[in-house]
């Protein structure tokens, strides 16, 4: 199976004066392949973030490593950063500028040329429904607009990965929809899509794949109906059971 994510024993040890640091992520492994949506269940605290931080090379890790799109994450960091996209639920976005202007200025970032900024442009605003406010600064659009921009400049650069980490935290029913649709989308588009939630619901509406994380280790990987089969009740109820035998 082809996979456009391969992680293999990332671990993280963040330094705080104690002699062996706290570890925030152990020996954690996984893959996800085009077309398919992999999800990391854990509660606040377990490492998810500082696992896809890691994968998107926000953070270096300790040791391990990733292959995203092909890229090693450790020997080729930018080749990995320009084959994915990642937002989160609290992604923040230039206010002064208008959707247009965030996103012309997040292709030049990624070396596009003019005129494939501009067809881009016209895509991404067609494909979100973005054109009635595409001229409109950002710090006068609702909050479903300002995600829109956010996704808008995930996705802008067409990138084969894209991450979630923990994508409609805070938001209103409305925009929850709106974020849920579209990473469904990118599943039918074929885009390996990662997506790191507390949110039992979420997490089995949407994934093929479930890894429960918990003290920064991955203590099961599966489909939502497994997990339920081996533990009994429904998922709430065997992340409960897993985590408690996890002492």
């Amino acid at each position: 199976m082809e996979k456009s994510i391969e992680v293999i024993g990332l671990t993280k040890v963040f330094q705080d004066g104690r002699k062996n640091g706290v570890r925030a992520v152990s020996e954690v492994s996984f893959h996800c392949a085009p077309g398919e949506i992999f999800a990391l269940l854990g509660p606040n605290g377990a490492g998810k973030t500082t696992t896809l931080r890691m994968i998107a090379t926000v953070l270096k890790p300790t040791s391990g490593t990733a292959r995203v799109a092909g890229h090693d994450l450790v020997a080729k960091p930018s080749l990995v950063r320009r084959s994915i996209g990642f937002l989160s639920g609290n992604t923040g976005i230039y206010g002064r500028l208008t959707p247009r202007e965030v996103l012309t200025y997040f292709g030049r970032l990624y070396s596009m040329k003019p005129e494939q900024i501009e067809a881009r442009l016209e895509e991404v605003f067609t494909l979100l429904d973005m054109h009635d406010f595409k001229r409109r600064r950002c710090d006068k659009l609702s909050q479903g607009m300002k995600q829109k921009v956010s996704i808008a400049r995930t996705i802008f650069h067409d990138p084969a990965v894209i991450i979630f980490d923990e994508p409609t935290t805070g938001l209103d029913v409305l925009t929850q929809r709106t974020i849920v649709d579209f990473i469904r989308d990118c599943r039918t588009r074929g885009r390996c899509v990662v997506l790191s939630t507390h949110i039992m619901a979420e997490a089995e509406k949407l994934s093929d794949r479930i890894a429960i994380i918990h003290k920064g280790r991955i203590l099961l990987e599966a489909t939502a109906d497994e997990i339920k089969s081996r533990y009994g009740g429904d998922l709430e109820d065997s992340f409960i059971k897993m985590i408690g035998e996890d002492k």
